[in-house]
């Protein structure tokens, strides 16, 4: 058991509005589990730790090794893949490999769970993914760790490619986001991020497919997913957000040689909100109007800590076509900087967004990239450890 720390009086009148949690993590290969839980103050912040030092650098995704790739599906299971949501609308969960044609139309969810899923592969060879979650997940398509008792079991090298998947995509772990009570509950911890990435599906290619958003994030990175390949790939349609979100505390995602021609309702197109060690390059981003990639670290939404920083990222070789609102950058790195109101500080748990509800984006690469029509500004940076050269607007 973790040490606990005692409960602070502050000098001056303060509004405890999130009560927080510290619990012990145990984080194994085969086994991870998350226990008891103990209570300490919170208090609101703005911009307090503007000052303080950085926090240590987020340490690179544990290397996780390739496996084989699934055995083919039965004919009982392909199947019920292609039975119709009106006679059947429940999920179908494969953890086997299978091809359908080019005029095969996918109609209930798709979903990979646990580590039974891993090597999966699932090429639509043209056909279309547009089944609808009955509740709780709704996204067309889910790759997705399951629990038992304490422990998580997580798929890796699932593949998902050739497919035209209308609706959205979400891999997660512990939770759907950083608001999940698992993921909260794990915050509390100095080790959280170790953790997350752990109980988190890793090695998640998504090769050739064309996702046409609907609404909600079309392709969402939860807390802690590591190693997630998009490429050569299409993202069209709507989102009332981004249309890619790199959620906390996630990890070596690839994101290139994609085609954006969204319509993002006051977002950017890529968020990277405390993910580091990404690769987003080669893609072509049109129609931009609320700006393009933004990195930045949640300091504390819905009163989970925020552990990783946006770190030793690689944005380049990307073009921008503006359109629409021209003060937008194309690429803004700490672009919030504790400017939430949510962001909160809580003295026993000096770690992370609870610490200092700073982005800390360094260390990044920016280079090569062109804007056209951005306005001035079109490369934002704040932090001279960022190296950001050769781009043109």
């Amino acid at each position: 058991m973790r040490n606990s720390y005692p409960l602070y009086l502050m000098t001056a009148i303060v509004t405890p509005w999130l009560a927080a949690c510290q619990g012990d993590l145990s984080p194994l290969t085969s086994s991870i589990r998350l226990d008891g839980l103990q209570s300490g103050i919170i208090s609101p912040v703005t911009n307090a730790g503007s000052q303080s030092p950085p926090p240590p650098p987020p340490v690179a995704p544990t290397a996780v090794a390739s496996v084989a790739p699934a055995s083919q599906c039965a004919p009982d299971v392909v199947q019920k893949l292609l039975t119709p949501a009106s006679t059947d609308s429940s999920a179908v969960k494969l953890n086997c490999s299978v091809q359908l044609s080019a005029n095969a139309a996918v109609t209930r969810q798709v979903v990979f769970e646990g580590s039974t899923a891993s090597g999966a592969i699932l090429d639509c060879a043209g056909g279309t993914l547009g089944g609808r979650g009955e509740k709780g997940d709704r996204e067309s398509l889910i790759v997705k760790s399951n629990r038992t008792g304490d422990s998580w079991g997580r798929p890796v090298g699932v593949t998902i490619k050739n497919c035209r998947i209308t609706g959205g995509i979400r891999v997660y772990g512990l939770g759907r986001n950083g608001e999940a009570g698992p993921v909260k509950q794990s915050s509390m911890n100095a080790d959280h991020t170790k953790f997350a990435q752990l109980a988190a599906p890793s090695k998640v290619a998504f090769d050739r497919v064309h996702i046409v958003g609907s609404g909600g994030v079309p392709f969402y990175i939860s807390p802690g997913v590591t190693n997630v390949t998009l490429s050569n790939s299409t993202i069209e349609g709507t989102s009332t957000s981004a249309a890619i979100y790199l959620d906390a505390e996630s990890a070596g995602a690839k994101i290139v040689d994609n085609v954006f021609n969204i319509k993002t309702e006051g977002r950017e197109l890529i968020a990277v909100d405390g993910s580091a060690y990404n690769e987003i390059s080669g893609n072509k981003f049109g129609n931009v109007r609320n700006g393009g990639i933004f990195a930045y670290r949640n300091c504390g939404e819905g009163g989970t800590i925020r552990h990783q920083t946006p770190q030793f990222n690689r944005i380049q070789g990307n073009t921008f076509t503006f359109s629409g609102r021209a003060n937008a950058p194309a690429v803004w790195l700490n672009s919030r900087n504790g400017n939430r109101s949510y962001c909160f500080s809580d003295p026993g748990h000096p770690f992370g967004s609870s610490l200092s509800p700073m982005d800390f984006a360094q260390n990044n690469v920016v280079e090569g990239n062109v804007a056209t029509s951005a306005g001035s500004e079109a490369f934002r940076n704040s932090d001279p450890t960022n190296r950001i050269s050769g781009n043109s607007e």
